[in-house]
């Protein structure tokens, strides 16, 4: 059975590109447009590792997917990798070192992402054990 990844991303610029690069490395690939869709698509799927937007309906709706992701059991422990053009767009001062403490993902990809550095986080997050997963904002 081929691994599963789901990329909540409103651009569909973006999801076509993904689709295309992570298909090619034999990946099943779903999306969904918003945080709620998302959420509930991975409930039905059950995916092996979660790409998420931040900036989607509202400039933090990716963080508050990540969180309610890790409150939930069936969910909790599905490496997130999170993709954000949030600094260029606004004047928010995203720091992914300093940040990463309180926000429960495991890495972070500034878009325009680079193609071959997706596919290389994809598989490092995909090799993660349970207990290597960021599910509380300390790791």
């Amino acid at each position: 059975m081929a691994t599963k990844i789901l990329c909540i991303d409103d651009d569909q610029d973006v999801i076509n590109v993904c689709k295309k690069v992570l298909t090619l490395e034999g990946y099943d690939f779903d999306h969904a447009s918003d945080g709620e869709a998302g959420y509930r698509k991975a409930k039905d799927m059950k995916p092996d590792l979660i790409i998420l937007d931040v900036m989607m309906g509202n400039d933090t709706e990716g963080f508050h997917a990540a969180y309610k992701f890790r409150q939930d059991d069936e969910l909790k422990y599905t490496p997130i990798l999170m993709m954000t053009s949030v600094n260029q767009k606004l004047d928010f001062n995203f720091n992914k070192k300093r940040d990463r403490e309180f926000l429960p993902v495991d890495e972070f990809l500034e878009k325009p992402v680079n193609l071959d550095m997706l596919v290389v986080t994809v598989k490092k997050l995909l090799a993660l054990k349970k207990e290597q997963v960021n599910i509380d904002g300390s790791k």
